[in-house]
C-alpha cells in the first residue's frame, strides 16, 4: 500500500481541529513536534499518519505597572511584536527573541520613553539572563566580541566580525554544573541581536535547545535563555525561571 503524503499545516488541523491558519501560526511559532524533532516547516510533506504533539504557549504576566512603565514576563513562542500587540498604547522598550522568555518593558509615556532610550544607548541599564549550555563553566568569562547582523528573507542572523561588527561585551557567570552542562548567570552591556546565543557559541557553550547557533535536544523545544532580571532608573524587576530550566538536575 503506497504511504501517503500532505503538508504539515494541513494534517496538523486536522489532528487538533482547527483552522489551517491556525496550524501554520503554532508551526510558525516553533511549538509542534513530531516525536523529539521540531516541525519547522509549514508547508512541508510529511506522511498522512504522522502523529504531533503540541506544547501550550504560556500566559503573559505583567510583573508591574505604574504611570510611566509596564513590565510583562514574556513566554517562549511569542516575538517581542505578538507582545506589543496586547498592549498597543504603550511604547516597547526592549526586545526578546521568540524563544527567550523574560522580562519585557514598555513606557506608558513619551515622555519616559525618551528617558529609557538614553539609559539603553548610554548602557545605563543592566540586564541579567540566565542559561543553560553544553559545557563546562567554573569560572568568570568576559565575551568582548563585535557582532554583525544581516537578513536574509526577513529572518535576521548574527555573527562575530572584526571588522564590520557593532561592539558588544556578555560577562558570563558560573551558577551550578552537572556533568557536561553548566546553568550560568550573564551579563550583557549592549543589547545586539542573538548576542548572548552568538557569544556564548562562539567560546564553545552553546545553549541547550538552541537550533540555530546552540545544540539542540531531545527532551527541550526551546532556547534555554531568559531575561531574569533588569535594572532601569530606580526599578528593577524580576522574572521568575521557567519550568524548563529545571529539566537538568543541577546540584549546588
Amino acid at each position: 500500500m503506497a504511504v501517503e503524503y500532505d503538508k504539515a499545516y494541513k494534517l496538523l488541523a486536522q489532528q487538533e481541529r482547527i483552522s489551517n491558519s491556525k496550524a501554520k501560526e503554532l508551526i510558525d511559532r516553533g511549538v509542534v513536534k513530531v516525536g523529539d524533532q521540531k516541525v519547522l516547516i509549514a508547508r512541508g510533506e510529511i506522511r498522512s499518519d504522522t502523529k504531533f504533539s503540541v506544547k501550550e504557549i504560556a500566559k503573559i504576566k505583567v510583573i508591574y505597572e505604574d504611570k510611566n512603565i509596564l513590565v510583562v514576563d514574556k513566554p517562549a513562542f511569542l516575538t517581542a511584536d505578538d507582545v506589543a500587540k496586547r498592549y498597543e498604547k504603550a511604547i516597547l522598550l526592549n526586545r526578546l527573541d521568540k524563544e527567550t522568555s523574560g522580562v519585557m518593558m514598555f513606557a506608558k509615556n513619551e515622555d519616559f520613553q525618551k528617558k529609557a532610550i538614553t539609559e539603553f544607548a548610554q548602557n545605563r541599564v543592566y540586564k541579567e539572563y540566565v542559561a543553560i549550555v553544553d559545557g563546562k563553566v567554573i569560572e568568570e568569562i568576559v565575551i568582548d566580541k563585535p557582532i554583525l547582523t544581516t537578513k536574509d528573507r526577513g529572518m535576521a542572523k548574527s555573527k562575530i566580525d572584526l571588522k564590520r561588527g557593532k561592539p558588544a561585551k556578555s560577562t558570563v557567570y558560573p551558577v551550578l554544573v552537572e556533568g557536561n552542562k553548566s546553568k550560568i548567570k550573564i551579563v550583557i552591556e549592549s543589547g545586539r541581536t542573538h548576542q548572548i546565543r552568538v557569544h556564548l557559541n562562539s567560546v564553545g557553550l552553546p545553549i541547550i535547545g538552541d537550533a540555530i547557533y546552540g545544540r539542540t535536544a531531545s527532551n527541550i523545544n526551546r532556547v534555554l535563555l531568559h531575561s531574569k532580571v533588569t535594572r532601569i532608573f530606580d526599578y528593577e524587576f524580576i522574572s521568575p525561571e521557567p519550568k524548563e530550566f529545571r529539566v537538568y538536575d543541577f546540584h549546588s
